[in-house]
């Protein structure tokens, strides 16, 4: 009984010992982290913190700044180009009325009568009267006639061979394009010039006998 009682009163002890232990090691990570915590309140000065607090500060302004902007950009947007969908479908109805007169200039039965000078006379109002209209929301067609092409106003459909234009200058105009401002609705459909194939082979001909020239030299 003896020999029992010493061993568990070891155990009791060496448990104790291990908590102990233990104690003194988590007041020692305790005391290490409020010393680091002391340590980086130290580290800041007074003026340090007031200069750290203007920073914030500068920088919340900044970011409502920036978006009182968008704001402001996105307010001015849907005022100026509310109607830009309104607009660009809008256009179907010139498209419409072009192709009614197409149909009807090209109609056997009703060609050089007066019912038809009537008829176009009537579309043509109604044309220019909606071109008004436009105009006056800031909506207008896009020059192309005698225009050299540019990719962001015109889409070139087909090349036309004329000797009497520089090559790229606009000559048919398929579908008019049009501006919202400074905002393209849809390009115009164009068709442009270029040299005849004959002019054009002997252009090549007389490049290729200037390098031959130039390499003679």
């Amino acid at each position: 009984m003896e020999k029992e009682d010493l061993k568990e009163e070891e155990k009791n002890n060496n448990q104790s010992e291990e908590k102990l232990l233990d104690a003194q090691e988590e007041n020692s990570k305790n005391n290490g982290k409020n010393l680091e915590d002391k340590e980086q309140k130290k580290e800041q000065s007074p003026e340090e913190e007031i200069e750290n607090l203007k920073d914030k500060l500068a920088r919340t302004f900044a970011e409502m700044e920036n978006q009182r902007r968008r704001f402001e950009k996105e307010k001015e947007d849907a005022f100026e180009y509310g109607g830009f969908a309104f607009a660009r479908e809008s256009l179907n109805l010139l498209d419409n009325l072009e192709r009614s007169k197409l149909s009807l200039e090209n109609d056997e039965k009703l060609k050089n009568t007066e019912t038809l000078k009537k008829v176009i006379e009537h579309l043509n109002i109604i044309n220019k009267d909606i071109l008004s209209i436009f105009k006056k929301n800031n909506i207008e067609p896009i020059k192309s006639i005698n225009e050299k092409l540019d990719p962001n106003l015109h889409q070139a459909m087909m090349e036309i061979e004329d000797n009497t234009k520089e090559p790229g200058t606009i000559i048919q105009e398929i579908q008019k394009g049009f501006m919202m401002k400074d905002r393209l609705l849809r390009p115009s459909l164009v068709g442009v010039s270029k040299k005849k194939l004959e002019e054009e082979e002997n252009d090549n001909k007389k490049s290729e006998e200037n390098k031959e020239k130039q390499e003679e030299k």
